[in-house]
C-alpha cells in the first residue's frame, strides 16, 4: 500500500493510543504474574499483538474486549508452546520472550519475520547460557533469530555491553522467577528510560531488584520470587506523538494532541523539548493531559541532539530538521543503525530523494535544513518509523510523495493516517 501526501493545513484535536513498550511490558509480565490481571488501553498494533499471542502461545489465558485486556497469568506454570513463536516484526517481544522461554522444561523455537531474522539477538543468547539455559541459534554463523531457548534458567552473573537495553530488560523481567539469583552487569548502558520503565512494571507487578545502581551499570535480582495480578492503564506513545507533532510544527497548522502524560517514564517525551528548542511553538498543558500546537512559524538549527536515550525517535526529529533554518546534528546513532532498519542510512537515502541535504556517518546525522523538499516516490523499506516520517515530510514538501509499504505503521500505531485524516492531513491510500 502506498501513501500519498501533499501540503496541508492541520486543526482539531489528535488523540494518540497507547504506548507499545508499556504494552508488551504489561502483557508479557502479566503472563508470568500468578492470577488475573486487568490491562487497560494496551496498544492493539501487530507489535501489541505479537505479545498477546507469544504470552498465549507460553500458557496465558487472554480475553480481548475493547479497550481491556485480562490475563490469567501462570507464574511458574508458564509452559513450552504446542508450535513455534512467530513474533512477526516485534523486535521486543522477540528479545523479552527469548528469556521467559529459559524458565521451564523444554524447547521453545523462536523466530520472526525478514528484519526479525536479521537483528542481532547473540548477547543475550550467551547470556542465557551463562545463566543456566541451553540456547541456540539455529543457522551456522548466525547473529540473529531463530533460535532455540531450553531451561532452566538457574541463576549467575552476565554482562552486557548496553548497547541494546532489551537485552538486559528481557533478563530483568525473567529473572525473579529463575532458580537462584542473578547480577547483571552493564558496561555502558543506552536507552536508560526503557530500563526504567522495565523496572516500574517489576515494581508494579511486585517485583524490585535487591540492587540496582543510579547509573543503570549494575542490577541484583532474588530468584524464586512471584509476580502478582494487578490491573494496570497502558499510558499513550510518546514515540507515536512524534509523528503528529512533527507534522503540526512543520505546517500552518493548530492542533491538540490529547492523552498525553509529561510525568510518564518514556524517554521520547524529550523530543517536545528538542523541538521547543528549535523554536516550535507548543504549549505544554500537564495538568489536562494535551499539548497546543501553533505550527508553520520558521524553526532553527544549530542544535545538536543526542539520541543515545531516544533512538526511535530519528525519523521524526530528522525530518524536523528538514524544515528548520540551518545544521542540526544528531549523535550517539549507533545503535539506530540495527532496529528494524538500519534508520540511519535509510532516512539518508528517502530524505534525499526528496531534496534534502542529509550526511551520516556511524553514529552521526547531520541535516542542512531550510531547503525546500520535492515530493518524490520514497520506500518505507517495511520500518514503520520510516513510513510516518515520509508521510509527515510530503505534509511540506512541494508536490506529492509517495511512500511504498505504508501499511507498515501499523506495527506501532494502528490508525495512524485515519487519526491525521481526522485533522485534515488528506493522506491517500492506494493499493
Amino acid at each position: 500500500m502506498y501513501s500519498i501526501s501533499r501540503k496541508a493545513s492541520l486543526h482539531g484535536e489528535a488523540i494518540v493510543p497507547g504506548s507499545k513498550s508499556h504494552t508488551i511490558r504489561a502483557v508479557l509480565l502479566a503472563a508470568m504474574a500468578e492470577g488475573r490481571s486487568v490491562i487497560n488501553n494496551p496498544l492493539t498494533s501487530d507489535d501489541g499483538l505479537s505479545a498477546l499471542n507469544a504470552a498465549r502461545a507460553l500458557g496465558a489465558e487472554i480475553i480481548e474486549e475493547p479497550g481491556v485486556w485480562t490475563v490469567e497469568g501462570k507464574g511458574k506454570n508458564l509452559h513450552v508452546p504446542e508450535n513455534f513463536i512467530d513474533t512477526r516484526n516485534s523486535g521486543t517481544t522477540t528479545t523479552f520472550v527469548i528469556s521467559m522461554a529459559a524458565l521451564f522444561d523444554g524447547y521453545s523455537f523462536i523466530t520472526g519475520d525478514h528484519q526479525i531474522r536479521r537483528r542481532p539477538i547473540k548477547p543475550l543468547v550467551d547470556a542465557l547460557n551463562e545463566l543456566g539455559a541451553k540456547a541456540f541459534l539455529t543457522r551456522p554463523g548466525a547473529v540473529a533469530p531463530p533460535v532455540v531457548i531450553g531451561g532452566k534458567m538457574r541463576g549467575g552473573r552476565v554482562s552486557f555491553s548496553g548497547f541494546s537495553s532489551q537485552f538486559i530488560s528481557s533478563i530483568l523481567l525473567s529473572s525473579p522467577l529463575a532458580q537462584g539469583d542473578t547480577e547483571i552487569f552493564v558496561e555502558n548502558p543506552l536507552e536508560k528510560p526503557y530500563l526504567q520503565m522495565t523496572l516500574d512494571w517489576m515494581k508494579l507487578y511486585g517485583v524490585v531488584p535487591s540492587e540496582a545502581s543510579p547509573d543503570y551499570k549494575y542490577f541484583a535480582v532474588k530468584g524464586s520470587q512471584s509476580y502478582k495480578a494487578v490491573e494496570s492503564t497502558v499510558p499513550s506513545d510518546w514515540s507515536g506523538v512524534a509523528f503528529p507533532l512533527v507534522a503540526a510544527v512543520t505546517t500552518p497548522s493548530e492542533v491538540v494532541i490529547s492523552g498525553v502524560d509529561f510525568d510518564d517514564c518514556q524517554g521520547d517525551k524529550a523530543v517536545v523539548d528538542h523541538l521547543i528548542d528549535m523554536g516550535a511553538d507548543i504549549t505544554k498543558d500537564s495538568k489536562n493531559k494535551r499539548m497546543i500546537i501553533r505550527g508553520g512559524t520558521p524553526l532553527r538549527g544549530g542544535l545538536t541532539i543526542d539520541l543515545n536515550d531516544i533512538p526511535d525517535s530519528l525519523p521524526a526529529l530528522s525530518v524536523a530538521a528538514c524544515f528548520a533554518q540551518g545544521k542540526t546534528k544528531f549523535i550517539n546513532l549507533a545503535h539506530v543503525r540495527v532496529k528494524e532498519t538500519d534508520r540511519v542510512g535509510v532516512m539518508e537515502k528517502e530524505l534525499k530523494k526528496l531534496g534534502a541535504d542529509v550526511e551520516t556517518g556511524p553514529d552521526y546525522m547531520i541535516v542542512n535544513g531550510g531547503k525546500p523538499l520535492t515530493g518524490a516516490s520514497v520506500d518505507s523499506h517495511d520500518d514503520h518509523r520510516i513510513a510516518m516520517a515520509l508521510t509527515v515530510a510530503g505534509l511540506f514538501a512541494q508536490g506529492e510523495t509517495r511512500v511504498k509499504d505504508a501499511q507498515c505503521a501499523s506495527v506501532s500505531f494502528p490508525g495512524f493516517f485515519e487519526i491525521m485524516n481526522k485533522v485534515g492531513a488528506n493522506i491517500v491510500l492506494e493499493e
